[in-house]
């Protein structure tokens, strides 16, 4: 039962660790305009992230069934229809193996010198990467709340 209380943490901490990753490799790539040669990179997250959920059939068709039984990971929900949600059967586990992975953009050059770092554009992402980080720190500060609360509450 704990094990799933902190799946939606886990799950902010890992998006947080990704944005933390592509602030990183953006900053590199803004301090490398002026290298003669050099690509730059992306962070891949949310696009694998997304096609794990797409794959685990995870989202909001179908209906949820009302029978259960319990395994070894916990509640596991027995599906009478097609349509129906996997319920605990390991969906997280699949969300939670995904990993930001580093991608070098080395298709196009903007300059003579082989260069291809559009200042412009890097510095758009870190603008939008920024907004992205804060507004996933404050989900998971209303969840922490939200935990806070529960436990205060329950006394």
């Amino acid at each position: 039962m704990f094990d799933n209380m902190y799946k939606q943490t886990d799950l902010l901490q890992k998006g947080l660790s990704a944005a933390w990753t592509r602030n990183a490799v953006i900053r590199h790539n803004i301090a490398n305009v002026e290298t003669p040669g050099f690509k730059a990179s992306n962070i891949e997250f949310e696009t694998l992230l997304a096609q794990a959920i797409e794959d685990t059939g995870y989202g909001f068709r179908g209906a949820a069934t009302h029978e259960w039984h319990i395994d070894n990971k916990g509640f596991v929900g027995s599906k009478t229809h097609p349509m129906h949600l996997d319920i605990g059967s390991g969906i997280m586990d699949r969300i939670d193996s995904i990993e930001p992975l580093l991608v070098k953009r080395d298709n196009v050059s903007m300059r003579m010198d082989g260069n291809n770092v559009d200042i412009e554009d890097e510095n758009v992402k870190l603008a939008q990467n920024s907004i992205y980080y804060n507004a996933l720190l404050e989900k998971m500060n209303s969840e922490f709340r939200r935990l806070r609360l529960a436990i205060t509450e329950s006394k």
